[in-house]
């Protein structure tokens, strides 16, 4: 199949993966604010935990929530699960054509561990699943009585898989795959508890039975972790369009930093939206502002200096050997038929118009070339971004 069919391919399914993936983050909040602006009221319906008025686009609306369970289902029950299926199967579908289907490219940096695709691509799957075991293993030890406890280390998994994926894969795969080991948690919890535990409810109410109330709080668990992770999974998924974040070389601190940053606006937005007094959650602000803060020193770029030494000859027999098959008028790398993001290296003029760039993804950061397919050395940086600060 030809790049640009491929192309067009990627762009569907990244587009698929937008639109399902706003649906399913969107729910999500909505739900979450919901429960949390929950009011017991007087004369409510036997049963019923709390109700909530609501206005937008005009209208009027009277939400209800039960404790566990009307004592009848109406035959138009709506079930919000398909958001979260499509997200996670459009989202593994972009992850086998970007990253699968071009592990030497985007995966594989032969200077962090040098493999094979096949062996990057198992990896990658093994982990995404031994993810999900140990988180729902957690969930479901007495952990689940220790909401705080529950939460570091839900969280020290998250960083402990940065950890281990900055050291197998390149550094955009490796923050990518962060965000895929988070996304799967979130998936799975739909899929292997959420919904599951919605189904036995529904069928105890069928069978003209009392529901067991540790369903719905199960549930209700997992749901509020999707909500709280969807923060830092959505940093992690935009992580790659920005090398000084993928090049860092402590890249899982960085990931700790955007977990705990997210975590807290969340939180903030929570508590706001539960109409908690400030002073119980006004913890949140300067823990996000410093942590963002530390985000902003670690990845801000090493100053340089130029003594001007190196020629227009030496700077284009670097650029020659290891960007010219892709930043080409006709590119000769396989795979590529036009030049990424239109831009092609003919000359130091080039070079110089695109400064920015060359230094944020292969001076300041090793993000091109890709994979460092070429072997591009240190030391063949710092010249590049010698001659570049020159000029």
């Amino acid at each position: 199949m030809s790049a640009f069919f491929l192309d067009w391919l990627n762009l569907l399914a990244r587009w698929f993966h937008l639109v399902v993936g706003i649906g399913w983050i969107g729910a999500s909040f909505y739900f979450v604010a919901l429960d949390l602006e929950l009011r017991k009221r007087e004369k409510m319906r036997p049963g019923v935990y709390g109700t909530a008025w609501q206005v937008h686009g005009g209208g009027f609306y009277h939400v209800e929530k039960y404790l566990v369970a009307p004592d009848e289902l109406p035959p138009d029950l709506i079930w919000y699960k398909w958001e979260a299926y499509l997200t996670w199967m459009s989202g593994f579908a972009l992850l086998i054509i970007q990253y699968y289907a071009n592990a030497r490219l985007f995966l594989i940096d032969p200077n962090v561990l040098d493999m094979t695709p096949g062996e990057a691509v198992v990896m990658s799957v093994a982990t995404l699943i031994g993810g999900w075991l140990i988180y729902n293993r957690l969930c479901r030890s007495k952990l689940i009585n220790y909401p705080a406890a529950l939460a570091l280390c839900v969280m020290a998994l998250i960083i402990g898989a940065a950890y281990l994926y900055t050291h197998i894969f390149s550094a955009r795969g490796a923050f990518l795959h962060v965000g895929a080991f988070v996304g799967t948690i979130m998936a799975f919890n739909v899929f292997m508890v959420i919904i599951p535990n919605q189904r036995k409810v529904v069928a105890s109410l069928i069978a003209g039975e009392q529901p067991n109330p540790a369903y719905g709080r199960e549930g209700k668990q997992r749901s509020l972790h999707n909500n709280y992770l969807t923060l830092p999974v959505l940093l992690m998924m935009l992580s790659n369009h920005y090398p000084f974040l993928t090049g860092h070389p402590q890249g899982w601190l960085v990931v700790a930093l955007v977990v705990v940053v997210g975590g807290s606006i969340r939180h903030f937005l929570n508590r706001t939206d539960a109409h908690d007094p400030f002073h119980k959650y006004s913890w949140t602000v300067p823990v996000a502002v410093v942590g963002l803060g530390i985000l902003v020193y670690l990845t801000a770029p090493a100053r340089t200096t130029s003594e001007g030494t190196v020629s227009d000859a030496q700077v284009m027999a670097i650029v020659d050997k290891h960007c010219v098959m892709c930043h080409a008028v006709k590119p000769t790398h396989a795979g590529i038929d036009a030049p990424p993001k239109d831009i092609a290296f003919t000359g130091p003029p080039a070079l110089i118009r695109y400064k920015p760039l060359i230094m944020a993804q292969a001076v300041q950061s090793q993000t091109m070339p890709l994979g460092n397919e070429t072997g591009m050395t240190e030391a063949e940086r710092q010249e590049l971004g010698e001659w570049l600060n020159a000029h």
